[in-house]
């Protein structure tokens, strides 16, 4: 089954951004439009399509660094720990250490182990690991 929602993210550099999220994080290509500086990866269930703001575009509103400014995008992740080390060693700014946090969901507790990431262009990463 397709997705329901999959963010669209205007990157400044996609060559960067992809060996950020695929090279480092473990996203896969599902498709790519190099003529269109456009790419749809995928990572166990998290899609994110990622695009320069070159041609036909879709802004709100003036487009300026960082591009990600509050967009917080939890991801649900086997090892939180893990990909908070492979973001730090690619290089991405640690926003929030690794903490284990208990959350109410329905009146039940659900524990998770998490961490935020700032991807290159400044989307913040949450990954979020259920214990």
């Amino acid at each position: 089954m397709a997705a329901v929602l999959v963010p669209e993210l205007y990157v400044s550099d996609l060559a960067r951004s992809l060996a950020f999220y695929c090279g480092a994080l473990g996203f896969r290509m599902v498709y790519e439009r190099s003529e269109e500086r456009f790419a749809y990866i995928e990572r166990n269930g998290a899609e994110f399509m990622l695009e320069e703001p070159v041609g036909r575009t879709w802004r709100a509103g003036p487009l300026e660094a960082p591009f990600g400014r509050g967009v917080n995008f939890q991801i649900t992740v086997e090892d939180a720990a893990a990909l908070k080390e492979a973001a730090l060693f690619a290089g991405a700014p640690l926003v929030m250490d690794l903490e284990e946090k208990t959350y109410l969901r329905d009146d039940e507790p659900i524990r998770v182990r998490q961490c935020v990431v700032q991807d290159p262009d400044g989307y913040l990463l949450r990954f979020s690991e259920l214990l």
